[in-house]
């Protein structure tokens, strides 16, 4: 068993911003871990806390080092197709998992794991009518101010948002207002650090103790959007230890971490 896990998964990330949230990278614990296994996985960037706890915890339990490369889950799935050396993908929706599948690449079709929950985000500093709702804070916009998501066309979190501006009655916004990060931890970054005045980001990233210092928080009703049902997969040629990892993120102690950190139970 390790002694000290790994700087990137502990508590303390002050140093958050650009290097935290955005980096679609692995982790920074690969030049320093001790453990003589590692598993290999791709995630969606909205996991980005909640998989630190988890791989932290899982860790000290079992010396296993996960290392966690981190973006889009569209990005991530093309990349996996392209060679991209991981064992299991961790989707923030079900149609990239589905992807895979057909294209042969996952030993079955994954299991869900949890729901995600989106939430309308505010520098801390800002006048904007948050617990007003989303549309109001989108009337009460400046033509100046940007509003950010993530890419609908890279990231589930992305489509989610159009939804929740459509059924919210706000519709498209305006191309000079709307800002798209590469990833929903990018979409954060830009309202955490004053680039945009207003975003729709994943509630696991926005009630992080990293993030919610810096913003006002108002979670959006799960009835704007369609299920955000997150699956992850296996893929063809795992090793023991990642099929064991696979396990405890469907354990329910894994389960009441997810729950933690924002998200719903799967469905």
């Amino acid at each position: 068993m390790p002694g000290a896990g790994c700087s990137g998964f502990q508590p303390q990330r002050r140093l958050w911003l650009k290097a935290a949230l955005a980096a679609p990278v692995a982790g920074p614990c690969l030049a320093h871990a001790q453990s003589p296994t590692r598993v290999k996985i791709a995630a969606a960037s909205n996991l980005k806390f909640v998989l630190a706890d988890l791989a932290n915890q899982y860790r000290q339990q079992t010396g296993i080092q996960v290392d966690v490369n981190l973006g889009a889950s569209g990005n991530l799935a093309r990349q996996i197709l392209q060679g991209l050396p991981v064992e299991q993908f961790i989707s923030a929706d079900e149609a990239w998992v589905a992807e895979l599948d057909k294209a042969g690449r996952t030993v079955d079709a994954g299991q869900r794991y949890a729901m995600g929950r989106l939430a309308l985000i505010v520098p801390k500093n800002s006048a904007l009518p948050l617990a007003q709702g989303l549309a109001a804070v989108v009337r009460a916009m400046k033509p100046s101010d940007k509003f950010a998501i993530a890419n609908p066309a890279l990231a589930p979190y992305g489509v989610a948002a159009v939804e929740a501006l459509q059924r919210s009655g706000v519709g498209s916004l305006p191309a000079h207002q709307k800002v798209l990060g590469d990833n929903i931890g990018q979409a954060t970054q830009f309202v955490a650090t004053g680039a945009a005045q207003v975003g729709i980001t994943a509630l696991a990233l926005a009630q992080a103790p990293e993030i919610v210092q810096s913003l006002q928080v108002l979670p959006l009703s799960t009835d704007l959007h369609a299920p955000l049902h997150q699956r992850m997969v296996l893929l063809k040629g795992v090793g023991a230890a990642a099929a064991d990892w696979h396990r405890f993120l469907l354990s329910s102690t894994a389960q009441a971490v997810f729950v933690r950190h924002g998200y719903a139970l799967p469905q």
